[in-house]
Parts: structure tokens; sequence; C-alpha cells
């Protein structure tokens, strides 16, 4: 063999060895692709191992008075292991499984005893791992699953796999929802008190271990978290339940009845700033309203008559005018515009009564005149009072106000703005901004920023607590705030809020808000919408609580007494109604030993069952059937009426029924006069008579 034919040869032995290694290899990876490839997967499958967050239950919110606002409640989805441990075995399963879908068909009644059957054959075949057998399971249908067949051999061997959810539900359903709010994973800041309190509410979250199994699923190794979630804490809310329905409903009605397109209704407590109630309604389509957004810290407008309080503050502040200092109403031309009163009446009457009709002519001529050289001025008591800032509030959203001055708003009209400002145009303030307003009032000039959560509570016990934050210590002097609180008690007593919120029962203080809504776009002349308000506060002598209500486009009437005055007037009697505290002066009068109501004498067993019912304590010092009553300080004594054949008895006192039934006994013809009770009587008690004997009796 030559050297070529030697080389030739350890090439093709080399080649074949490799081209033999290559098909081994092949070989190799066909068998562990395909014959041993479950085995491998599996293994794969059994080392893939993360750990996933488990989400904390969230903590409750709770009204003023301890109802339950908003709650988390455990909610499960369920799975199952078709080859958990218990279960592997092809009999056990066989054996139960029609047994286990009979009781999934009763329990859930969404499939047929054998629709589930053969779903959970099915699951067996295709070698489910975490087959998907309910969702939106409750704590106690849980509980009852627990003991089905398969699920009862064990509770990681009979294969069911609960995935805990968190409900969050609203026992109340609407009641202040928009001020409860939502969680919303899409959207960065929460809604309400759910979002402005999300770092105490939604707790700390936990960590479980999940494993991968075939199809990239995982599920939980444990049934228990490895590292437990801490639940979230409490809020307690200022809302009062029973107020916030009140609202709401009274808001409501008023909206339908003048087919509105929204309106708000804020109630706070004067002295701390809480707010027991808060609605806001926005049409859906007619008749029907429902809480979209938040007017009340959000609805930035044109306040209109309702801001006359601060223009008249200010005047009387500066000692530029008095109560009784004289002006014009009707009409008031500026350049470019007539400023004309909801009623024209061209007359002269004093500061105080211009107030109370609410003339629009008056104050802008008032504020113009003794400011319009210095309109700074009469900004700057505005911005003392922070009207141009935000309150800071513990919710979000809160709308920035508007108020110009000269000095920063080019928009400035040297001739136009600031007598349109007296009567609350040109500006962009919220409901809530304006009650706080007048709550300073009702508060001896303290102005406070609303609060609606007053403590935080984690486990029962009180983490942190909140006090309403003073903006303004005293918006103004004692005598201008006691003219000024003269002045909103005359609106209702002598004004514009007399035909519908006055009550003779207790005093209120406010004021009628109208104003014209301006269309973003075409202004003020567009469609003529308007803006109805009123807000005070009640009672006005000790003022417990500050309303207001705001109602925008209502058809027909809009004026601020005729359509949000009622809603003003049936929540202030209700809640006056059942305070008792508001009401602890009237003289309370007490029946008693003291003083016993008038009475008739009659029967005793009737008369002592009446006075028991009663609660009286008469003195009986009679044992007869008949008595008369004779009312003493130490009680009712009961004179002693015994009946005796051919006697004259004593009826003086009775009613006629008792009276005619003695003298019939007695064998007396009686003749009547007068009604009422016997108050005299022809024979004297006592007296020898004869059957057949006439008698007269006087009633009266």
């Amino acid at each position: 063999m030559n050297i070529r034919a030697n080389i030739l040869l350890r090439v093709y032995l080399a080649f074949g060895l490799i081209v033999l290694f290559a098909f081994a290899v092949f070989l190799r990876l066909g068998q562990v692709q395909y014959v041993q490839g479950k085995k491998w997967k599996a293994m794969a499958d059994s080392l893939s191992t993360r750990y996933v967050n488990v989400e904390a239950t969230r903590g409750n919110i709770y009204s003023n008075d301890g109802s339950l606002l908003a709650t988390s409640i455990p909610e499960y989805e369920l799975r199952m292991d078709m080859f958990a441990g218990g279960i592997v075995d092809d009999k056990v399963f066989n054996e139960k499984v029609d047994s286990l879908g009979y009781k999934l068909a009763q329990l859930f009644q969404d499939k047929t005893a054998k629709e589930y059957a053969r779903y959970l054959r099915k699951g067996r075949q295709d070698s489910a791992r975490y087959l998907l057998i309910h969702r939106k399971v409750g704590y106690a249908d849980l509980k009852t699953i627990r003991t089905f067949p398969l699920y009862n051999i064990g509770k990681f061997s009979g294969g069911l796999i609960a995935v805990q959810q968190n409900k969050r539900i609203l026992p109340f359903q609407a009641l202040a929802a928009r001020t409860i709010g939502y969680k919303n994973e899409n959207v960065a800041n929460g809604v309400g008190l759910e979002g402005a309190y999300k770092e105490y509410i939604n707790g700390e979250t936990g960590k479980r271990l999940m494993q991968r199994i075939a199809g990239g699923v995982y599920i939980p190794v444990n049934e228990e978290a490895e590292v437990a979630p801490k639940d979230g804490a409490d809020i307690i809310s200022t809302i009062d339940v029973n107020m916030q329905d009140l609202a709401q409903s009274a808001l409501e009605k008023q909206l339908i009845k003048s087919q509105a397109d929204h309106g708000t209704v804020i109630l706070m407590e004067v002295a701390t700033g809480e707010i027991r109630a808060v609605a806001n309604f926005s049409k859906v389509e007619e008749g029907v309203y429902k809480e979209k957004f938040n007017y009340a810290i959000a609805g930035n407008q044109d306040p209109g008559s309702t801001f006359k309080l601060a223009s008249y503050m200010a005047l009387l502040e500066d000692k530029l005018i008095d109560t009784n200092t004289m002006i014009g109403t009707g009409y008031y031309q500026i350049p470019g515009k007539l400023i004309t009163d909801s009623h024209p009446k061209i007359e002269t009457v004093t500061a105080k009564k211009a107030f109370e009709t609410s003339s629009n002519a008056a104050i802008a001529k008032l504020i113009n005149m003794h400011y319009g050289s210095d309109p700074i001025r009469f900004t700057d008591h505005l911005y003392d009072w922070q009207l141009n800032k935000k309150m800071e509030l513990q919710i979000p959203g809160e709308a920035m106000p508007v108020v110009k001055n000269p000095k920063t708003n080019r928009s400035w009209n040297k001739n136009m703005t600031l007598p349109q400002m007296a009567y609350g145009y040109e500006m962009q303030l919220t409901p809530l901004k304006m009650l706080t307003m007048y709550n300073a009032v009702a508060n001896n000039g303290k102005m406070v920023a609303p609060i609606f959560v007053k403590e935080i509570r984690r486990l029962g016990n009180p983490i942190e607590q909140f006090k309403a934050r003073v903006i303004n210590d005293k918006i103004c002097s004692e005598v201008t705030l006691s003219k000024i609180k003269k002045m909103l008690e005359g609106v209702v007593t002598e004004g514009s809020g007399r035909q519908i919120v006055y009550n003779p029962l207790y005093p209120i203080a406010g004021k009628t808000g109208t104003a014209q809504v301006a269309d973003a776009n075409k202004g003020y002349k567009a469609n003529k919408q308007y803006q109805a308000s009123f807000v005070g506060y009640f009672p006005a002598d000790k003022p417990k609580y500050s309303l207001i209500v705001v109602i925008n486009d209502p058809k027909g009437a809009y004026y601020g007494a005729t359509v949000s005055g009622p809603v003003f007037r049936e929540i202030a009697d209700r809640i006056y109604a059942s305070d008792m505290q508001m009401y602890n002066d009237v003289p309370t009068r007490l029946v008693g030993n003291t003083g016993n109501p008038p009475t008739k004498a009659g029967q005793s067993k009737a008369t002592q069952k009446v006075y028991k019912a009663f609660g009286f304590k008469p003195l009986f010092a009679s044992k007869s059937e008949y008595y008369n009553i004779i009312d003493t300080s130490a009680g009712t004594v009961f004179q002693e009426n015994n009946e005796r054949k051919g006697v004259m008895p004593n009826v003086r006192g009775m009613g006629l029924k008792d009276a005619l039934y003695l003298l019939g006994n007695a064998g007396l013809k009686t003749k009547v006069s007068g009604s009422g009770k016997v108050v005299s009587q022809s024979i004297i008690a006592g007296t020898k008579v004869g059957k057949g004997l006439g008698v007269q009796i006087e009633l009266n």
C-alpha cells in the first residue's frame, strides 16, 4: 500500500468516526427530547420557583358615628392540581369525580353535574396542575367546598388550591361614595379617602413562593404565604351616615324636580371644621343622578351673590359704610355694562336692606365708589382671608381658586372687574371655599380648613389624629362680625330667604345666590345657564352647623332661594329636630305630683288604668267604685263617693255618661244642660231622695 492510499484510509476512517459520533449525538438528543422529554421538563419545572407579592387586607373606613363605610372581604379563585399527592391514583380520582361534579353544580349552578365531571376528567387527561374551577368564591362557600369529595382528603393532598384576593365593598353602597373614593391601579393619584390615605389603608404586601409547572403556569408551593402581609390601618372619617343620607336624599329630590344638570351639598360642623356630609350628583339621564364628579372641592365657578358677604365685610371693616348707610338699588351704570338687580326697583335703602334683598346694583356701587381709586385695598382683604389659596384638604382634587388683583392679572379691567367682583363675578371659587368663609362668621371669626378624617387606627389603637388647621384666627373685628351676623339673619327673616328658608322655631342665618354661568368658549351670552345657591348656618344664636347648597342649570325657576332654599331648609329642619342639644334651653313642662292635668270623676278602675299609663302617682283615699277627684300639690286625692240607696250621689266633676248612670240607679229623672263635666246639681249630695224625683244637672 502506497502512502497516498494509507492517508486516504485514515481520512475516511476519521470521517466515519465523526459521522458516527454525530449520529450518536443526534440519537441521544432525540431520546432526551422525545423519549425522556416529560421527565426532564418536569424536573426543570420543579426547580423553577419565584416569590410573588401577596396583597394585604386593606383597612376599613368608618363614619364619625362608627358605621362601616368601606371594607375588604376575602374572595377566592379556586384552582385544582389534578395530580396532587392524594389523588394520583386513578382509582381514587374516578370513584369521586362524579360526586365532586354533582356538589360543584349544586353550589355554583352554572353547569350541570355531568358537565363538571367531564371538565374535571378532561383536565386530568391534559395533566393540568392548575385547573380553574371557579372565580369570586366567598369564604363561607370555600369552607363548604373543602368538605366536597376529593377535596376532603387533605388540605394539600386533595388538589384544591384557593388563591385569596381582597374585594372592596361599600356597605352603604352609593352613600358618600365619591368622598370614600376608590383604588385604581391604572391611576397614579387615587380618588377620595381611598387615594389620599392609601399608604395607611393598603398595608404591607407579603411574599409567597410559587413553583412553575408544565405550560409555564406558577402554582403556590405552600397554602400560606412565606412572608405574611400586614393589614392596612383603619380610617375614621368625619362623615355622619344619617346626615349624609339626608343630604343626598334632599339634593337628589330637588335636582329631579328642577331638572338641573348637577348639584352639591356640604354640611360642616362649625367649631371643628369636620365635614358631616358632602353630596355631589350629576345628571346621567332624565330623572337619574349619580356621583361622578366632586363639585364640592373641584367645581370652580363664579359664586354669585353669596360672595357679597366678603364685599360688605370689607366695607364694614374699613369703616367705609355702616349698616344704616343709604344706597340706591335697581340699576348701576358702569362703562360698558349696566348692572341690574334680579327684580329691579329704583329706591334708596340702607346697606343692611340692600344686603337682605341681594341688590347687585347697591354693592357694585358701594365697592366701586369706595375702592375704585385703590382696588388693591379691596383685593388685599380677599387675600388676607386666603380666598386665593387652596385649603390643603385631606382628599385630592381641590381646584385652585381664582381671585384677581390689579397687580398680577392682565385680564383686570379698570372699569368693570372691581364692581363685578363685588357681587361674585370675575372669580372662580369652589362651594367648599364659600362655605368655609361663612363658617368663619358662625365660628366667631375663626376660619378653619375643613377636614374629612379625624383619626387613623391600627388594631383599634390610634396612631394619628387630625385637627382642623386654622387659616385665620380672626377674619374681622367683633364689631364687624356682629353687624354681618345681623345682616345674615335679616336675609332669612326679612329678605330674599324669608319665603322659603325662614322657620319660626329656630333662627337661621344665610345668603341666597344666583349667578349666570359662563360658557367656556362663548361667554355669558350664549345659552343662559344659572347657578342657584344658598349658604348659611344654624341655629343662628348658637351656630352648630354650616351648610351650602349649590344647584347648576335648573330648568324654570333659577333663583337661589327658590331652588336651593328648600334643600337647605329640609336638611336644617331634620337635623335640628333630631339634635336635642340644639334646643335644650326650651322650658321643660313636667306633669307629675306638682300639677296633674284636670280630669273628670269616674269609674275608679278605668281612671286608675289611665293614670298608670301616663305614669301619674295619685293618692288613693277612696275604696268606692265611683269618686270625685281633687288636684293637690301633693298628688291627686280621691274623695269617697259611696252609693247608698235613697241618697243623692255626688256627680260633680263627672262626665255625662257616668253621672246619668249613677242618677239612674238612684231612680231619679235627670234634666241636662250644657256639655263637658258636671259643675252643679240641683239636689245637694247626701240628701234623701225618692224614686221618680226630678234633678237638674249643669255641665260646662
